[in-house]
């Protein structure tokens, strides 16, 4: 049974962007408070780990010391005329206070989670609070102030390791991609809906010099459901990541491609997020996993609760524990089947979008 590991405290949900801000940190307590219920955290091959801080010298592996200083400098809205030139602005990108201790805790997570893996203390580690992938160097974006999956990233290859990065937010991982487009140590793939933020993520976007042919975009549109899509990942991941042979799978489990997502329109449930969640699990020599989007309150608990049970290799009951349910409400673990049938013309759409992946990146049919 593999060993498990999620990296949670209480620090990683008492600060936020704000109270109107869709990125709310209430919904990685919920998570918390739902494993805690189902009794996750007894089974004995599971640990929860405390993250720590991110280093100044590990936010650099991807992010500029200059940008890094500015962060640090930001609080509560001083200083904003800083701030304002480094893509901080009062809508998706606020100030606010201990921003720096509050997102330098997220990169950790994520390193603690990398360190654990290398250590052969787990084989599977869930930070959950992180999956910041639009992030650059020296530039907050998409909600993401410091990009843990690229730090996490450049810290494994310090390892000497080969890394695939699978990304299945509902939005392109650009941060992620741009950090390692010309590097042949690194497999990035990113499904994802388009047209969306950030508007990028096609399939001619496949890298530069020795990195070409290790970025893969599979752009889907709105409306994709859970067959359809799962047939699209099924077509193109497991043949790239195989032919890549990585030493560690890092993925970024994003779940706003859910049906009742807020900023997306993706048809998937959180049935067809297991199934990719296992998918993943197939994968994965050494599994780090990242977070990532998921708007809706009452379905980012459910969905990943769900992924660490696949990582954990636990069921749990499909009704909500009654403590979890007098408190925030819903019913059940699992969602029923949409009644809405694959639309046609969005089959269509991803069937011909794998064909062009396919020939783009020599996968066999």
């Amino acid at each position: 049974m593999r060993q498990a590991i999620f990296l949670s405290s209480p620090d990683v949900w008492q600060r936020g962007h704000g109270e109107n801000h869709p990125l709310k940190p209430e919904r990685l307590q919920r998570t918390f408070e739902l494993l805690c219920e189902y009794n996750a955290f007894n089974a004995p091959n599971v640990r929860v780990v405390s993250p720590r801080l991110a280093t100044d010298d590990e936010l650099a592996l991807f992010h500029t010391r200059q940008y890094i200083e500015v962060v640090r400098s930001l609080n509560n809205d001083s200083n904003k005329k800083e701030g304002f030139r480094y893509g901080f602005d009062s809508a998706d990108n606020p100030i606010f206070p201990d921003m720096f201790a509050s997102e330098s805790l997220k990169v950790g997570s994520a390193l603690l989670g990398a360190e654990l893996l290398i250590k052969q203390e787990c084989d599977v580690a869930f930070s959950y609070s992180g999956g910041l992938h639009h992030s650059l160097p020296d530039r907050v974006s998409g909600f993401c102030v410091f990009n843990d999956a690229a730090v996490a990233i450049h810290w494994l290859l310090q390892q000497g390791l080969r890394v695939a990065y699978v990304d299945i937010d509902v939005h392109h991982g650009d941060g992620v991609q741009a950090a390692f487009y010309d590097n042949d140590q690194v497999l990035t793939i990113s499904l994802h809906q388009v047209p969306l933020f950030p508007g990028s993520g096609y399939v001619d976007e496949i890298g530069v010099d020795k990195g070409k042919g290790y970025c893969v975009n599979v752009p889907l549109p709105p409306r994709t459901d859970d067959r359809t899509y799962l047939w699209a990942f099924n077509q193109v991941v497991p043949p790239l990541v195989e032919r890549f042979k990585p030493d560690i799978v890092v993925t970024q489990l994003g779940v706003d491609t859910h049906y009742k997502d807020p900023l997306a329109g993706m048809n998937l449930t959180t049935n067809g997020q297991t199934n990719l969640f296992a998918a993943l699990d197939k994968l994965a020599p050494k599994w780090l996993a990242l977070g990532g989007g998921g708007y809706d309150i009452s379905v980012v608990p459910r969905a990943w609760t769900l992924a660490f049970g696949v990582m954990s290799g636990q069921e749990f009951p499909e009704q909500l524990p009654t403590n979890y349910r007098a408190k925030y409400g819903g019913q059940w673990l699992w969602d029923k089947p949409l009644a809405e049938s694959t639309l046609p013309q969005v089959r269509q759409r991803v069937e011909a979008v794998v064909a062009e992946v396919k020939k783009c990146h020599q996968i066999a049919s």
